[in-house]
């Protein structure tokens, strides 16, 4: 896995990745969360909800954040201290979704470092957010 250090990163600094929502992606994430709502599940059973069918898990939508700090910014070795999420728009089967994270802050003395994330459907923002990570340093 690549990935940058502290001192490799600057404000402003961004990496994006886009993932087509499938049934498979759904009900792999029921099994591995135990999140069987039936507004995830059952077609039948969410067109009667103000979505008028199925939805993406919102948690779905804030993996993706996790699997793009992880793979890419500030990639390996990073660690997770926080996330918040706002939820603003339902993710569909077969919605491509595009991930970013931007670097908004950064503290050299903690080796920390605050994104804003968001995920996008088309130019609809349907997530976002801010997470705060441990960068690793040069040489350890």
């Amino acid at each position: 896995m690549a990935g940058y250090c502290l001192e490799d990163l600057s404000l402003g600094q961004s990496a994006e990745r886009t993932h087509v929502v499938t049934e498979a992606d759904i009900t792999a994430f029921a099994e591995v969360s135990g999140d069987f709502n039936p507004v995830h599940m059952d077609e039948a059973f969410a067109a009667t909800t103000p979505f008028k069918g199925r939805i993406a898990h919102g948690m779905l939508s804030a993996a993706y954040i996790s699997a793009l700090i992880a793979g890419a910014l500030p990639g390996a070795g990073s660690i997770y201290l926080s996330q918040s999420l706002r939820f603003r728009r339902p993710v569909r089967i077969g919605d491509a979704v595009t991930t970013k994270v931007t670097v908004s802050e950064i503290d050299e003395r903690r080796a920390r470092v605050t994104l804003t994330t968001e995920c996008l459907v088309g130019e609809t923002v349907v997530l976002e957010g801010e997470a705060l990570v441990m960068a690793p340093r040069r040489g350890g």
